[in-house]
Parts: structure tokens; sequence; C-alpha cells
């Protein structure tokens, strides 16, 4: 069971999810949708702070390298517009409290979703591990490699993917694709990070109201 306090908008949990009906008026575990770290947190043996491009270092604090109790953050992966996943990204610090990551997968798992442990990373593990390929997808695009179907085509059937990751970004919205890369070109500097120029066009066509 946990508490909740939403401060804006969720990702993670959008307006009718099941999760939000099944916050109660006090429990153990403190989560926080879209909201900084709140006088609620002491005591409690969980506060989970949901993370979008931050780190969960912006709210807690850093102490070199030594970082960690019962504060965690997480996020469940979206694609964009899609629907959320049923994936929970779960950061975690070096001295992360056992009973509060405990606690954390007892919250979630019990709402049916799956849960994967993680350091504070800009991109947690899908973000970084797909902004590349997503980029190079749209870039191969660019440069006349083959038409946004036969692309597409090629990664269903020759990888068994469920859909091709151009259809999947215009799905979701480039846009959100143009946030998630440039964050993660900005703290790293990789390359295959740089958003791809279709991904740049989205996100400013969308700026201009376009």
């Amino acid at each position: 069971m946990n508490h909740m306090i939403l401060g804006g908008p969720s990702r993670s949990f959008p307006k009718d999810d099941t999760f939000l009906a099944a916050a109660v008026p006090e429990a153990d575990v403190l989560v926080l949708l879209r909201r900084a770290l709140h006088s609620d947190a002491r005591g409690r043996v969980a506060t989970l702070v949901e993370l979008d491009q931050d780190s969960l270092g912006e709210h807690t604090g850093e102490q070199d390298g030594e970082e960690g109790g019962t504060v965690l953050g997480f996020a469940r992966w979206r694609n964009g517009d899609d629907p959320p996943s049923a994936l929970i990204e779960l950061v975690v610090q070096k001295n992360s409290a056992p009973e509060a990551i405990a606690a954390a997968r007892a919250v979630f798992e019990g709402a049916g979703l799956t849960v994967a442990l993680c350091t504070d990373q800009p991109g947690r593990i899908l973000d970084r591990l797909l902004r590349p390929k997503y980029n190079a997808a749209l870039r191969f695009l660019d440069e006349g490699l083959a038409t946004q179907a036969d692309l597409d085509l090629t990664c269903r059937l020759g990888l068994g993917y469920p859909d091709g990751p151009i259809e999947r970004l215009l799905r979701g919205g480039l846009h959100h694709h143009h946030a998630a890369s440039a964050a993660l070109f900005e703290a790293f500097g990789t390359p295959g990070y740089a958003p791809a120029r279709r991904a740049v066009v989205a996100a400013r066509r969308r700026a201009r109201g376009g």
C-alpha cells in the first residue's frame, strides 16, 4: 500500500491509471508524482520520487559517492504518447536501504508491474540502449538507405520486433524522442545520442505550434 502526492501530470501513471486509485491516506511508502521531496517523507520506510530526465541526486543531494537512504527514484518506461509499459526502472544509490528497495518492489509488483534496478544515471537502462538505435534509423532514412516502410519491415521480420523503430517513434511523437536523446547527449556527449535531424525538425515545429 502507498500514500501518494501528485504535483502535476504523471507520465508514469496518467489519469485513471489503476495505480492512482490504489493509494491510501497513510502508508509506509510515499510516492511523489512530479513533485519534489516533501516533508511527509520523514519516517517512511520508502519514498519514491518519479523521475523524467532528472537524476535522483537532484532531489536528495549527493555525498561524494556515498549517497543512499530511504529515498529512491523511479520511471515507468513509455514510448512518447503511447500508454506506459509494464516496466519500472527503480533508481537506487550505493547506500540505498534494503528495506526501502524491498518496499518499493512490493508496491510496484503488487500493481502488476515489473521492476528493474539501476543506478542514478541519465537515461537509466532503456533510453541509454534505445536512443542511439532510434537516431541511427532516422539517419538511415535521411541517407536514403531504405524507405520508412522497408526499414520498419526489416526490423519486424528480421529481428522479430513487434513494430519498426520509425513507426514507433512517429506513433509516440518524435518530439518526445528529441527531448530524451538531447538530454543524454548533453550528459554524455556521445555522438549516438545527438538527436537526428528529423527529431530536431519535429521538436522545433512543435515549439512553434506547427
